[in-house]
């Protein structure tokens, strides 16, 4: 949750490497729309966590309002406060993500993504440095830190950290897990 303007640099700085941009310009706003879409939602997170005076609320309506627009526009149904820093929406076109839903840093979204509601009350949690490729639904659990979601991948249980996951009920094909003769080999060294 973004509450000073040094955080908002630091999301807005993290989001743009995300990306592989060194700096923002105003042509980006036209050739990389969903940057320009991710700077929008990153001030809105700003201004309407910090507005305590009429006019800091007028800016944060203003700018939820055409976030809003824009995110309709582009098929984004992404909310305020949801992600941490270092987002990155690889392709315009449709992602929704519960407004519950609460995801790391460093994530990459692809078009087709769905991270919403499993079982009533049952809400995502997402880890750093995640990969969700196009297509992929999580439905109300938690995904651990350094796992891929692969394409079409439908994430109905639990998902340790480091591996990757495919098929509908989601499932482990790739384990990038210490083994444990590998983890008593590293402690004897």
């Amino acid at each position: 949750m973004i509450k000073t303007r040094r955080e908002l640099g630091l999301y807005l700085a993290a989001d743009l490497n995300a990306h592989g941009l060194d700096r923002w310009r105003h042509r980006y706003r036209i050739v990389h729309r969903a940057a320009y879409f991710q700077r929008l939602l990153r001030k809105s997170e700003y201004w309407t966590n910090t507005a305590r005076t009429p006019f800091g609320r007028l800016i944060a309506g203003y700018l939820r309002l055409r976030c809003k627009f824009l995110g309709e526009r582009l098929g984004f149904g992404i909310p305020r406060n949801a992600f941490g820093p270092g987002l990155s929406i690889a392709h315009v076109g449709w992602v929704h993500v519960h407004h519950r839903a609460r995801i790391g840093a460093n994530c990459r979204i692809h078009q087709g993504v769905t991270i919403g509601e499993g079982r009533p009350g049952q809400y995502p949690t997402i880890g750093d440095d995640v990969f969700i490729f196009p297509g992929a639904m999580v439905l109300g659990v938690d995904v651990g830190s350094r796992v891929g979601i692969l394409a079409g991948a439908v994430v109905t249980k639990p998902v340790p950290d480091d591996v990757d996951v495919a098929g509908i009920p989601a499932h482990i094909v790739k384990d990038r897990r210490p083994r444990p003769a590998q983890q008593a080999l590293l402690a004897d060294a």
